[in-house]
């Protein structure tokens, strides 16, 4: 029998063909490394920028932020620079400033009345309808304000890196994030530092009965206060769940299992700047993980914050944010009990 060889044209050709069926996996495998390693980078960057915010704003040489110290304008200022940045409008009424005066009554002081103010940066998209995205930048600074968890703490910095710091790189993370995403939103949203909180929430108190924004067209507020110590066997509070019945749309289409764990709270007052925005019947979240041992101390410092988990609280708030805007309208609930 006589063998049959092949042309050499058939051989280049196969081999053309096997060449290429080597370069198109080579490509797509290349395709998936390379979009896994831009996730990887931009989770890297967010981690970064968030470790950034709070080890600036609960560095030693903050002395805690307390309201009226020079160390509290140093951090306002540091909230408006990363406005700026972000290409946000200023909201306030001396640019992204709302000064206004806040009183120590805990304690006996000879300087009770002190400076303060909110920073203010919004996100115009044209919109109707705005969103409302607080966190409140003051701590407790050497403890001679009030509110002590230690009386041994007298004089000694309280950095306060999960109170407020983390609250706080929460809101830039999130205005970096809506300002930049290429896309615009059907909402506008106003991101609010407020000052003044640890006396009282005062600084939310006064920007609800001076608002620069017409509060009629709140969509609701989101507020972050101490998000940095999740406790992953109870996971992170979202109160205010009660305050609007939509709500419950909304989180019915949210997927637990990518996000960190959750639990809603009905209430829709609570110890922060939430409350202000609930008392004029506004739909409100508060999330917060937490009390912890390091509550109003010295010790709450920025190495003890968990940076990943706080990450994934923020990519839980981002999708409740996108879902709120297929509701049109979000209708107020009280939850106080008659």
């Amino acid at each position: 029998m006589e063998l049959e060889i092949a042309p050499p044209f058939n051989i280049i050709t196969i081999t053309f063909a096997l060449l290429m069926t080597i370069l198109q996996k080579m490509k797509f495998i290349f395709s998936v490394f390379f979009f896994f390693s831009i996730v990887l980078g931009l989770n890297a960057q967010e981690l970064k920028s968030l470790k950034k915010h709070i080890y600036y704003l609960a560095d030693d040489k903050m002395k805690g932020r307390g309201t009226g110290s020079k160390q509290a304008m140093k951090a306002s200022e540091y909230v408006k620079k990363e406005f700026k940045k972000y290409g946000l409008k200023p909201l306030g009424t001396d640019g992204y400033y709302q000064n206004f005066k806040a009183k120590v009554r805990k304690v006996v002081v000879p300087d009770s009345i002190r400076d303060s103010r909110n920073v203010i940066g919004f996100l115009d998209n044209g919109s109707g309808k705005t969103i409302v995205i607080g966190a409140h930048y003051d701590h407790i600074g050497e403890g001679k304000q009030g509110s002590l968890k230690d009386s041994t703490a007298y004089g000694k910095i309280h950095n306060g890196a999960d109170d407020n710091a983390s609250g706080v790189a929460g809101l830039l993370e999130l205005a970096r994030y809506f300002a930049q995403n290429n896309e615009k939103e059907p909402f506008n949203i106003l991101f609010i530092s407020f000052g003044a909180e640890e006396l009282g929430l005062v600084g939310s108190r006064y920007f609800v009965a001076n608002p620069t924004i017409d509060l009629k067209a709140v969509h609701f507020m989101l507020n972050m206060d101490m998000i940095g110590r999740l406790n992953k066997e109870s996971g992170v509070a979202i109160i205010g769940y009660g305050s609007s019945p939509e709500f419950e749309t909304i989180f019915s289409g949210i997927n637990k299992e990518k996000h960190v764990k959750f639990y809603t709270g009905y209430e829709g007052r609570g110890g922060s700047d939430q409350t202000s925005f609930y008392e004029k019947d506004i739909p409100v979240l508060f999330f917060h993980t937490g009390g912890h041992e390091d509550y109003h101390k010295p010790t709450d410092d920025a190495p003890k914050v968990d940076y990943t988990s706080l990450k994934g609280i923020l990519e839980l708030e981002k999708e409740i944010i996108v879902r709120s805007f297929d509701v049109g309208k979000m209708n107020f609930r009280s939850t106080d009990k008659k």
